[in-house]
């Protein structure tokens, strides 16, 4: 599947899904500032990647990381922290490729049960874990707050993995 990808950019790289490490802090800390009002900083990442129940993966592209998955494990349950592609690689379908690998991961590491968090009107990161096999299985009120001060609801979404 990923060698169909290298056709969609004329430089012929394959994009590359791989355990991310310490050095991708910054990047990962980047590409987090440009996708969410509340951008994670690079110590943030660097301590998540220090933790043995937590689970980050990179997108590569080339020899640029161009997304990112971040998860943290506990028992049998996993919880999606949060999933990001650069703007200029959005809409291609990498999102899906490292979603599915991520959760192939999980699963590896014993996760029966995955859960996460989508702010209610993002409509492509719903489609994209609708597409996944997540439902809806419940929805936190005002739990985001953007720059503006609006504060915008949360889905809580699950996907049994067994």
């Amino acid at each position: 599947m990923m060698t169909w990808f290298s056709g969609l950019w004329g430089m012929g790289a394959t994009p590359a899904i791989e355990a991310a490490t310490l050095r991708d802090a910054p990047r990962l800390a980047e590409l987090h500032g440009a996708s969410f009002h509340r951008g994670w900083g690079e110590s943030e990442f660097e301590n998540m990647m220090r933790e043995r129940n937590t689970l980050v993966h990179r997108l590569r592209l080339g020899r640029k990381i161009i997304g990112f998955a971040v998860s943290r494990m506990a028992a049998d349950e996993a919880e999606i922290l949060s999933i990001a592609i650069d703007a200029a690689h959005r809409g291609r379908g990498l999102s899906r490729e490292l979603l599915l690998t991520h959760l192939g991961h999980l699963a590896g590491r014993g996760a029966r049960a995955i859960f996460l968090e989508v702010e209610e009107q993002n409509e492509p990161a719903r489609r994209l874990y609708e597409w996944a096999g997540f439902g809806v299985v419940g929805r936190r009120e005002r739990y985001y707050q953007q720059a503006n001060g609006e504060q915008l609801n949360a889905l809580l979404m699950r996907r049994d993995l067994s």
